[in-house]
């Protein structure tokens, strides 16, 4: 990428994309950090469905496992997993929530909440104590996404090497014990349990490690985008006027965590006017589809209400589409929904020094800002709702 791009880029990202996206002359333009991005929707939904696109295995695991039948059997066990104790998380909540402080620094804050939520899920208490405190440390340690600042970079891959040689070791000792009888204890268990047997310790660690970063980081940073965008658009302390769902789900439509995916093209073709080579990645944004006026009303604006009005909502794919779309999507829009609505509970939620721009990596997360949470019983009527 130019210098001058990559200024514009870290001032304004989003709207760097969607530039882009205003100049192009063809429904592809080239990303100046390499591969193409469809910039008409059609075409986009079309490469996130289409077979030819979606017919080898998810980028999401990448080489890691042998077959898509090995990562669905991956996806499908985390996702049963964590269903399975909803009812845990929600406990957790009820017991962490009024323990943080009065004014929190966000995002991290959402994302120590998931953890801690989910700590047991995530690994068995009966773990080395060192890898469970490795594991806690990365949540505010760098390895959730991706730091702009390669000083954070290199800290995070010193954190990153300690937590793998950990881990590694604790999964040779898990395979020595055999499977439980009781089915599996934690996130870990279900990941050795769906794995095919020749997969190795190493390989474990890295789709463990994977996965760990999808659950805590897409929630955390989703639960930090719902009180950031919801705080910024209604009176400070006052309660919200919408249900907890609706306000999740537009703060996922105005500010996806995932803001670009990608498809290898499978074989010679001409997309949108431009020919592609086999292997060249073609992208889908989430944003700009979530921002594409032909398809939403007023679609710049935080508006919670639009999720009221099925027929007036354009498409919407914060956790991809298509075959390869997140298998634990519904549940991860459930734990974000319980914890904003936790948060939210007989509380005054005020945001105090934010704003919409993200911060973008390898996803687009909140910059930095405090969050006031004053518990004062509310009347029925104004409580936030869970729907």
């Amino acid at each position: 990428m130019a210098r001058g791009d990559l200024r514009r880029f870290h001032r304004d990202p989003l709207g760097f994309l969607e530039d882009l996206s205003r100049r192009r002359s063809t429904d592809v333009f080239r990303l100046p950090w390499g591969g193409w991005c469809a910039g008409e929707t059609e075409l986009a939904l079309a490469v996130l469905r289409d077979p030819g696109f979606n017919a080898g295995l998810s980028t999401f695991y990448g080489d890691l496992l042998p077959s898509r039948s090995a990562q669905i059997a991956v996806g499908h066990a985390v996702r049963n997993i964590i269903r399975a104790r909803l009812p845990e998380y929600r406990e957790n909540l009820a017991a962490a929530v009024p323990r943080l402080p009065a004014a929190g620094r966000w995002p991290e804050t959402g994302t120590a909440l998931v953890y801690e939520c989910l700590a047991d899920l995530l690994l068995h208490p009966a773990a080395a104590p060192e890898l469970r405190s490795l594991l806690a440390r990365s949540v505010g340690g760098g390895l959730l996404i991706r730091s702009p600042l390669m000083r954070e970079r290199a800290r995070a891959e010193i954190l990153r090497s300690r937590l793998f040689t950990a881990l590694i070791r604790h999964i040779g000792r898990r395979r020595g014990q055999g499977v439980d009888p009781g089915g599996p204890r934690d996130l870990l268990d279900a990941v050795l349990d769906a794995c095919p047997r020749e997969t190795t310790d190493e390989v474990v660690a890295e789709l463990y490690v994977l996965l760990f970063r999808s659950i805590v980081g897409n929630v955390g940073y989703a639960v930090a985008w719902t009180v950031l965008l919801a705080g910024l658009h209604h009176p400070p302390g006052a309660p919200w006027p919408w249900p907890t769902d609706w306000i999740v789900r537009e703060s996922a439509r105005h500010r996806p965590f995932v803001w670009m995916v990608g498809r290898p093209v499978p074989h010679p073709i001409e997309c949108g006017g431009v020919a592609l080579r086999p292997g060249t990645i073609l992208s889908v944004s989430p944003y700009l589809l979530h921002h594409d006026e032909r398809h939403w009303s007023r679609p710049d604006a935080f508006d919670p209400e639009r999720w009221a009005h099925p027929d007036k909502r354009g498409p919407y794919l914060p956790f991809s589409a298509g075959p390869f779309i997140c298998a634990g999507a519904a549940v991860a829009q459930t734990m974000t929904t319980d914890t904003v609505a936790a948060l939210a509970a007989d509380a005054r939620l005020t945001v105090l020094g934010g704003h919409t721009r993200p911060v973008v990596t390898n996803a687009a997360a909140p910059c930095a800002f405090t969050l006031s949470r004053t518990t004062e019983p509310l009347t029925r009527s104004h409580a936030p709702e869970r729907r």
